[in-house]
């Protein structure tokens, strides 16, 4: 659009969630996205995107404004800044490389202010290690709410809503209104297609906690039993004995360590949010699956971690934690990263 400043955007990680997040701030026709793809490079940089989306309907063949199978280097590639940097990959901080290792190279040296950083994770404290390598760098938080999936690379099909709430995670030394103010920014510019539901958020850790009564429970205990998030509320005593106690002890774990009180319904609303007769896989049963890494620290580890300092008893989340560790461990055999003695 000629006469317009226009945004630069670089989104890492083209999976469900990143692969949708860029056709929204590309919608809005004020931003250029470079988008940093994985395993999917070589379909969607030969054909593009085939997208099924109940926002954007069907598109055929899309694909960004760049599209790259490595993290831009910007102060070696003599390349502009990025006004913000949106993670949307899977947080697996105990597998090389962290996330941390992807985004350190798109941060011009030297001049770290510049660039704001949009972590669209899943998860606990995922902005703690950001403000230890970046002390410079706002960060924002990106609770995304949406279903989608990538049944097959460069084939992303959504079938809920993109529902993202967008806050600043606090930060030690920033300015408060600047963070807010960057926050806001974002959201029009995601907003701007008028395809989503994206809005500002004052209370990020409010929202964190409350997606981690699905994420640390419904999550872990869907790939441990084999059971889709239909099919475990029909199980005989699924519910009571293990999905119940489990988001119980992450609602008494975010009052006592956090001071945040989820609503009373929070509970049964999390059991019910996916339709039943959808039989839908959380994003972990999915990773299993597929065999791919589960990012079972940030959604399991750290509200246990949490609850624990402050007193709270959470028995079912240590089980459901050790579990899923084992779960991990065996992913690492299989990838190789295991010496197992003969």
């Amino acid at each position: 659009m000629p006469g317009i400043l226009r945004n630069n955007i670089l989104v890492i990680g083209g999976g469900s969630v990143g692969a949708i997040a860029a056709v929204n701030i590309e919608l809005g026709g004020v931003s250029d996205v470079t988008l940093v793809l994985r395993s999917n490079y070589d379909v969607v940089n030969e054909k593009g995107y085939d997208i099924e989306s109940c926002d954007h309907g069907n598109l055929k063949g899309w694909r960004p404004s760049k599209v790259r199978n490595t993290v831009p280097n910007v102060s070696e590639e003599g390349l502009p800044y990025y006004n913000y940097i949106v993670v949307a990959t899977k947080n697996i901080p105990d597998i090389s490389p962290t996330v941390i290792d992807l985004v350190s190279p798109a941060l011009r040296i030297g001049n770290r202010t510049e660039t704001t950083i949009v972590l669209l994770q899943n998860g606990l404290n995922i902005e703690k290690p950001f403000l230890t390598s970046f002390p410079d760098t706002i960060i924002l938080s990106g609770v995304s709410l949406i279903g989608s999936a990538e049944p097959s690379p460069g084939h992303i099909v959504q079938d809920e809503p993109d529902r993202l709430l967008i806050g600043a995670f606090p930060h030690p030394s920033a300015n408060v209104l600047i963070a807010e103010a960057l926050a806001k920014s974002f959201v029009v510019m995601y907003s701007s297609g008028r395809k989503t539901d994206c809005t500002y958020s004052p209370n990020v850790l409010h929202d964190r906690w409350r997606k981690l009564v699905y994420n640390a429970c419904l999550n872990p205990i869907c790939t441990i039993t084999g059971l889709d998030s239909g099919r475990i509320r029909l199980a005989d005593g699924a519910l009571n004995g293990l999905v119940r106690p489990a988001m119980r002890e992450i609602v008494r774990a975010a009052r006592a360590a956090a001071g945040v009180d989820l609503a009373g319904d929070v509970i049964e609303t999390m059991i019910n949010v996916d339709p039943l007769e959808s039989y839908l896989k959380p994003s972990m049963q999915q990773d299993v699956e597929k065999g791919n890494y589960i990012e079972f620290e940030n959604l399991l580890g750290e509200p246990l971690r949490e609850g624990r300092r402050a007193g709270v008893e959470m028995p079912t989340l240590e089980v459901l934690y050790q579990l899923a560790k084992a779960v991990q461990w065996r992913i690492k055999e299989r990838r190789g990263l295991v010496d197992i003695p003969t």
